[in-house]
């Protein structure tokens, strides 16, 4: 592949806990606009690769780049062409679905903060629930929601963290219908998963 086909690569990445080593040397490469599966076990090193693609957490060795940009000399870029969606949604419930991405939008400083609102609202089938408080949200809505806020800007990548967990096997296919929606408009997705049957 070019160095414009990959989103990601990672070559000997190293990680230990005190003594305990997380990562033993791993490699990869992920494809832009592909949606690639890190899955194993939990305590694998799954959110420990995500957290250091992502710039939360320091590689002890190893290189890596994200979207072109090496994690260790170019964090900032690394950082303003990725979002990250964790294992629990973060929405405010307190604010509605709206005042959720139109927060997100001034956040990111984008022009037009309404317009970016209504347009996620739409693609992500929230617009009935719109003005209702996310704290009314079922468990599928608030992961549509979360994604949602994480696309405001729209990053290059997306890493998300165990996205159905916690969810009923039919918002796990309203996620999984999400991630395939987002790869087919060019987005890579990397998402990480403990392998049980509910990935289906």
């Amino acid at each position: 592949m070019s160095k414009n086909e990959i989103a990601i690569s990672v070559q000997g990445l190293k990680k230990s806990y005190k003594d305990i080593p997380v990562l033993t040397g791993v490699d990869f490469e992920v494809k832009t606009g592909s949606i690639f599966a890190l899955l194993g076990a939990n305590g694998a090193g799954k959110t420990t690769i995500v957290k250091i693609l992502s710039t939360l957490l320091k590689q002890d060795s190893g290189n890596a780049t994200v979207n072109g940009f090496d994690l260790s000399s170019n964090p900032g870029k690394v950082r303003e062409s990725i979002s990250l969606t964790g294992q629990f949604a973060a929405v405010d419930e307190i604010l509605t679905g709206r005042e959720n991405l139109i927060m997100m939008a001034s956040l990111r400083h984008l022009s037009h903060p309404q317009q970016v609102a209504k347009d996620l609202l739409k693609r992500f089938s929230l617009t009935e629930a719109a003005d209702r408080t996310a704290a009314t949200y079922s468990g599928g809505m608030r992961r549509r929601l979360d994604i949602a806020m994480s696309l405001v800007g729209k990053p290059q990548v997306i890493f998300l963290d165990e996205p159905t967990t916690g969810l009923d096997p039919e918002g796990r296919i309203e996620v999984w219908k999400i991630v395939k929606a987002l790869a087919d408009g060019g987005t890579t997705v990397f998402f990480c998963a403990a392998w049980t049957p509910s990935l289906l």
